[in-house]
């Protein structure tokens, strides 16, 4: 049998950056002397690549004003990471469920729409890096829902989509596993809410992080 893999995504899932992420959201809106969104339209946006949310919560830009307000929002984020403000606290139990799939065998992998700068610092300021085989995000990807990061995950990890899961927090982690032909496992602690995931095809939703290690060995082939 292939490996085993558990692909999780960061934003909503293995970290809360929501607060990051609208302050950098309004920033950017600033700097194109726009209006910003609401902070839940926003959040409805988190998963997708820069340029794919701008086209959601500005929908009647063009093309070039959808990048220049993604370059804006790099810039904020990327300010603000400088000056030491961004908190993207872990969930509580994301430690102890890491560690217990890991000693299960389980290999790890990250599949996000932050990029590759903001998925290391995040990962490695918590300490948890090492923990997985393999990162990708929007950085060389197209945005969720499309299955590239998720086939480049188990690639990298010796895989196949039938020992492969992807766990997330939203309705795009959901359409991406689907399309990637992976088990989709929903979380309800993070931006959108269980019926929203269960309707993009979540095989489960679980309510805490401490259900993930049961909820694995509960398929036929773990």
């Amino acid at each position: 049998m292939s490996n085993r893999l558990a692909i999780f995504d960061c934003d909503g899932t293995l970290v809360d950056s929501q607060g990051n992420i609208c302050i950098a959201m309004e920033q950017a809106f600033a700097a194109a002397k726009l209006a910003a969104p609401s902070r839940e339209a926003t959040r409805r946006v988190v998963g997708l690549s820069l340029v794919e949310a701008m086209q959601q919560l500005h929908p009647d830009a063009d093309d070039a004003f959808h990048a220049e307000l993604a370059e804006h929002y790099r810039a904020a984020f990327f300010a603000m990471r400088q000056e030491g403000t961004v908190y993207e606290p872990l969930y509580e139990g994301i430690v102890e469920a890491i560690e217990a799939i890991d000693g299960a065998g389980w290999l790890l992998g990250v599949a996000t729409g932050k990029s590759d700068r903001g998925l290391n610092a995040v990962l490695d300021g918590h300490g948890i890096l090492p923990r997985f085989v393999a990162l990708h995000t929007a950085d060389r990807h197209p945005s969720k829902p499309h299955p590239s990061m998720i086939d480049a995950c188990i690639a990298d990890a010796g895989a196949s989509p039938e020992t492969t899961v992807m766990i997330g927090d939203t309705s795009y982690d959901m359409a991406m596993a689907k399309a990637a032909g992976v088990v989709a496992i929903g979380v309800a602690w993070g931006y959108h809410p269980p019926e929203e995931l269960r309707a993009a095809g979540a095989d489960m939703v679980l309510g805490h992080a401490g259900e993930i290690t049961d909820a694995l060995k509960e398929l036929s082939w773990s």
